[in-house]
């Protein structure tokens, strides 16, 4: 657990759409890291908004067009050094938060990304779709690898933690989840410290996930070309 005064360094936002069966579980165990939790709805048609707001959580709401949207609509309403993101659907843990900031709080880096390739993963286990699904991510991380010289092992995890005024800085553009490299390549391009840390990839606690891959393939090709290149 963090100590009361880094509790009030750090701001964790957490991205919600229907996920009223694993929010609550989320923010019992964010607690213990933070006192300034924020939660951005994309208008959940369940009770997400009762459960965050039964906790005395900040609750705002986004334009409805995906997690990109919601990390954007956050930017806004941090002020404090450090701000962490992490997914609504129990699919991270809590528990890692302070591993994952410290190398921002020893001024060695500026946006630390957790990576399942390095803490592993219970989502995945060897079909057509998780391996479309690795072997897309591998691809853009080894773009990025290869353009900024640098040896990330993924760039696709939503469970990161970045200095706010570096985040204000990126003028994030991307409404969906390419959100996540799209934060990794203008924190790069911009020429500021990039580290990751093993983080695991739980499975979901209920529900199901939001993205549909073959929907928005291209998407994740379009937008690396576009922030890598131009």
């Amino acid at each position: 657990m963090l100590t009361p005064n880094l509790r009030e360094t750090i701001t964790i936002v957490i991205p919600t759409l229907n996920e009223a069966s694993n929010i609550e579980n989320v923010i019992l165990q964010c607690k213990a890291h933070s006192n300034d939790i924020l939660v951005v709805d994309g208008h959940s048609q369940d009770s997400t908004v009762q459960i965050a707001r039964s906790h005395n959580i900040r609750v705002i709401f986004d334009h409805q067009r995906g997690k990109g949207d919601a990390v954007r609509t956050a930017i806004r309403h941090l002020q404090r050094e450090i701000t962490v993101f992490i997914d609504a659907d129990g699919s991270h843990d809590p528990d890692a938060i302070p591993e994952l900031v410290r190398p921002i709080l020893e001024n060695r880096v500026d946006h630390v990304s957790g990576s399942r390739l390095l803490g592993g993963s219970s989502e995945l286990h060897g079909g057509f779709d998780e391996c479309l699904r690795l072997m897309g991510s591998s691809f853009i991380t080894a773009c990025i690898n290869h353009h900024f010289g640098v040896r990330l092992s993924e760039s696709q995890n939503g469970f990161r933690a970045i200095h706010t005024k570096v985040l204000k800085s990126l003028d994030l553009r991307e409404n969906i989840t390419t959100i996540e490299q799209e934060m990794i390549i203008k924190t790069l391009k911009n020429g500021y410290r990039m580290a990751e840390i093993p983080a695991h990839e739980y499975k979901r606690k209920a529900g199901q996930s939001k993205i549909r891959l073959q929907k928005v393939a291209f998407r994740y090709v379009f937008s690396l070309i576009k922030y890598l290149y131009f």
